[in-house]
């Protein structure tokens, strides 16, 4: 049968699209793309010390700012009085409960538009601006006695400059000065060009006053900070080498005395120490460890020095998956922390000698796009935990595992919204990969309405990274789609986190390649063998790590009806020299420097397959994107325009590679890539 071609609807029509697309939906009840502007959902939970209580931000999409509010909600820890503690036109964010759990400490905008660090007492409900800062503070942590809290704040350096101007004459207009760069790492996805400066520690008294300085010297220092019991000296980790904008993998551990400034190097390991935590006794550090040594994919396990710097022990090798966020127990005999495991975030506990048991089985739904695992967890000196969990149907709510009996529910912020609309079920699939007979894990949904005697158009949605992980999580692009009729396919290729070392070593020097194509492919006839998926009616979608998957696997078949390739990468050698993380990824990814593995590089890059193209294909990127530069969306487009496939590019201004950034972008993404696929599916 003909294909039939249908109007394609772009960003500019998209009033049209949603005004038809609501309008269907007050009948059938199916998730329209403007109720993703009702969407909101719990992160950045916090635990008061007692654990009487939580505070946790409230995200909430605006529809008049088009963009994603930040207010914080509290609520009893047994789910009662459940309100506003800072909400409205602001954000409000960074919420860390003072050591008695008395005051709340918080970031918010001023008068001036500057990030200030305020602090409000609980029971009156006053709240003090206890900072003038211009630029903005981060990794806040309270000193142990609650008179002072740390944080970090980039402080701008001197820019470089070559030649000195003449004197330009009173009222002359000149052009605007050169700009002279120096540093290695001068762009950054999300940031722009960045000014020169260095990130550095400060204190300022809790109460308010001035801000004062700790570190210094033309280095950067990250946080999570950790004071010793004593308030004596913060933990933080750094490279202060000689060579560091080099080092962008290596990182080691310090200490800075709180009075003198004096900083002592604690660790000197291969690799990334960070996220430390002293002991409640100030004896021990626990820290993340990653001894990457130059491998594609590497794997944390726990360190554990004491506090001067020696008696060094490594925890937690045995679990084989990457252990994050690692916090003390109240009584310091424990560190909780949380891990991937087969596309779910858990709660883990490890003892000193390396026993560990799951404390909650799942953390999830702080990403609302796609199915991302994620989550945050916050830890009570008694023990009970709160934690986000959202399902497959709603986006993160806020929880507390008590110290005995079941975990309970505190909040339900999407119940007016999502259980109000038919949504696509979320069913897991297991299958043996063609290229070797790999397990690959992956969840396929199916429409509202689902009726498995008919067949369905397929959508593969392939993931980022690519050693993130996807998961039985909420998706509102994907839910959006099955809304339109699709069975929506999707898997944690080889490579993906989660699945042990071994698993993820597999892709190392082969993304893109024909074995996660295989990987993918594979699910795709186990979709189709299941008898509901029309093999004629495939495509192909993916951004970043995955849209460079995409354009690879057009390359390799024309199976698919059409594609949907967003921020990719088509033109490696390209890439690495123009993209902003060009040292890491070179180091991780690749053998050796493009011009020493020309073909290498160009092997892996889908513009060595341009050739073989015949799938129609929608190209989507921000013009700010810098991690996946808008320079290799344009050498596709025109590379395919040359092969006259059929070819159209949406350029998303003022946005980087976060393209679903705001809410307005997220409908954009996923209705552009539906009209597309609706544009070049079959008419019955």
């Amino acid at each position: 049968m003909p294909r039939v071609l249908r109007p394609l609807v772009f960003c500019v029509l998209a009033g049209h699209f949603l005004a038809a697309s609501a309008l269907a939906d007050e009948t059938t009840g199916r998730l329209s793309s403007a109720d993703l502007f009702d969407l909101q959902y719990a992160s950045e939970v916090r635990i008061s010390p007692d654990g009487e209580r939580v505070v946790y931000t409230r995200s909430i999409h605006d529809i008049m700012c088009d963009c994603v509010r930040s207010n914080l909600w509290i609520v009893d820890s047994d789910g009662d009085n459940h309100q506003p503690l800072l909400s409205g036109r602001g954000s409000y964010s960074s919420p860390r409960w003072s050591p008695s759990g008395d005051r709340l400490a918080y970031v918010a905008k001023d008068e001036a538009d500057k990030t200030q660090l305020y602090v409000r007492w609980i029971e009156s409900g006053q709240t003090a601006m206890v900072s003038n800062l211009v630029e903005s503070p981060s990794s806040i942590a309270w000193s142990p006695s609650g008179e002072s809290i740390a944080f970090t704040m980039r402080v701008p350096a001197e820019k470089p400059s070559l030649a000195d101007p003449p004197k330009k004459p009173e009222g002359a207009d000149w052009a605007p000065e050169p700009v002279v760069i120096d540093s290695v790492v001068y762009r950054y996805d999300g940031r722009g060009y960045i000014d020169p400066g260095f990130d550095h520690i400060f204190v300022v008294p809790a109460d308010g006053g001035a801000a004062r300085q700790l570190t210094s010297g033309d280095f950067n220092h990250h946080g999570p900070l950790s004071w010793m019991p004593d308030g004596s000296g913060i933990v933080f980790s750094g490279n202060r080498a000689e060579n560091w904008q080099y080092e962008r993998n290596e990182r080691d551990l310090y200490s800075v005395n709180v009075e003198s400034g004096d900083i002592e190097q604690l660790t000197d390991l291969p690799g990334i120490e960070g996220s430390p935590a002293v002991s409640p006794d100030g004896e021990r550090i626990v820290f993340e460890r990653d001894d990457h040594q130059g491998r594609q994919y590497s794997i944390n396990s726990l360190g554990l020095v004491d506090a001067e710097g020696g008696n060094l022990e490594i925890l937690g090798e045995d679990l084989d998956r990457s252990i994050e966020s690692p916090v003390w127990s109240g009584n310091g005999q424990s560190i909780y922390f949380h891990y991937t495991d087969r596309g779910w975030r858990k709660v883990g506990r490890i003892d000193l000698d390396g026993d560990i048991d799951t404390v909650v089985d799942g953390i999830n739904g702080t990403t609302v796009g796609r199915p991302y695992r994620s989550g945050d967890f916050s830890v009570a000196d008694d023990g009970r935990i709160a934690y986000t969990l959202g399902t497959e149907k709603h986006p993160a709510d806020v929880w507390v595992q008590p110290r005995r009996g079941d975990a309970r529910r505190l909040t339900r912020l999407n119940r007016n919204l999502l259980d109000q609309r038919a949504l696509g079920e979320v069913h897991e699939i297991v299958y043996e990969s063609s290229v070797d007979g790999t397990d690959i894990q992956g969840w396929y949904l199916t429409p509202p309405d689902f009726d498995p005697e008919k067949q369905y158009p397929l959508i593969l949605e392939i993931h980022g990274g690519p050693h993130l992980a996807y998961g039985p999580h909420f998706s509102a692009e994907m839910q959006r789609m099955a809304a339109e009729g699709y069975v929506v396919f999707y898997d944690n290729h080889r490579g993906s986190s989660g699945y042990g070392r071994d698993f993820g070593m597999l892709l190392e020097y082969k993304y893109a390649s024909e074995e996660d194509f295989g990987d993918h492919m594979s699910g795709v006839d186990t979709m189709i063998d299941k008898g509901f998926v029309d093999p004629d009616r495939l495509f192909v979608t993916g951004g970043s790590a995955g849209g460079i998957a995409a354009a690879y696997a057009i390359g390799l078949t024309d199976r698919f009806r059409a594609a949907a390739v967003a921020k990719p990468v088509i033109n490696w050698i390209s890439k690495t020299l123009t993209g902003d993380i060009y040292t890491t990824q070179i180091e991780h990814q690749f053998p050796g420097l493009p011009w020493e593995e020309f073909e290498h590089y160009w092997k892996r890059s889908p513009l060595s397959l341009v050739g073989n193209v015949t799938t129609p294909t929608l190209l989507i990127t921000g013009e700010d994107d810098f991690r996946t530069p808008i320079s290799e969306t344009e050498q596709y487009y025109q590379a395919l325009k040359l092969q006259r496939v059929d070819t159209v590019m949406v350029r998303l201004p003022e946005s980087p590679h976060g393209i679903a950034g705001r809410p307005s972008r997220l409908i954009a993404k996923v209705d552009n890539i539906l009209a597309w696929f609706e544009r070049h599916d079959e008419e019955e």
